[in-house]
């Protein structure tokens, strides 16, 4: 492949030329690889490098379903998972050190670790997350691996009183990001609040209706990264 069809990572140097071009773009539902409008329903692509999350239209998002290929940027799937034998130990929930009742982990390319991100008033917080108590719960629930890096999260619900068991999801890591960032709107003190509450409930009510078991958690569910 020559210098004009391979750019840095093997990427097409048309298509490097075309996300240079996007930032001349103003701002709007765009592209923000290309910078041709787009719906307010669209694709998004992560960039592995930064972590951030960049808006895509369907050319641009096809270019980077490649989980294999290593590229900077990568689509995020599609894929909602339930994990119906997901447990967490005595204390485990404690042991990771998020002080509020939700948390999603993901395994970042860049770190080569998982890291773990918790709601607030300010939005996404990082959390130093102990790596040893995030490896007691992966081996005593394997079926978690099915994520892909960068792009899929697990977001678990802590036990609370309302309920007696954490549950667990696989979700987009857009939807993690989506999810932060209506909560932080009508987030009221240190746990949320009532509203906050009542929109998580709803979150995982309508995540329950669309994820399916994932594969090796006891039940027939099949896949891999879209």
């Amino acid at each position: 492949m020559d210098s004009e069809t391979a750019g840095s990572g093997g990427m097409p140097v048309a298509l490097l030329r075309r996300i240079a071009a996007a930032k001349r773009v103003p701002a709007g539902e765009r592209c923000e690889m290309c910078g041709v409008p787009i719906a307010e329903a669209h694709q998004h692509v992560v960039d592995v490098e930064s972590r951030a999350m960049l808006c895509a239209c369907r050319p641009c998002y096809l270019l980077f379903t490649d989980a294999d290929a290593r590229l900077r940027y990568r689509a995020v799937p599609d894929r909602y998972f339930s994990f119906p034998d997901f447990e967490l130990g005595p204390g485990q929930w404690e042991e990771l050190d998020i002080p509020v009742g939700l948390a999603f982990f993901f395994r970042s390319s860049k770190l080569e670790r998982t890291v773990a991100f918790y709601p607030g008033p300010a939005g996404a917080t990082e959390s130093e997350l102990p790596l040893d108590a995030w490896d007691s719960v992966l081996a005593r629930n394997p079926a978690l691996s099915v994520a892909a890096p960068d792009t899929e999260a697990l977001l678990i619900r802590g036990p609370g009183p309302e309920r007696a068991r954490a549950d667990c999801h696989l979700v987009p890591i857009d939807a993690c990001y989506e999810l932060v960032g209506q909560l932080r709107r009508v987030w009221c003190g240190f746990d949320g609040g009532q509203e906050a509450r009542g929109q998580l409930a709803g979150f995982f009510d309508r995540l329950g209706g669309r994820s399916r078991p994932a594969p090796g958690s006891g039940s027939s569910g099949e896949g891999g990264p879209a």
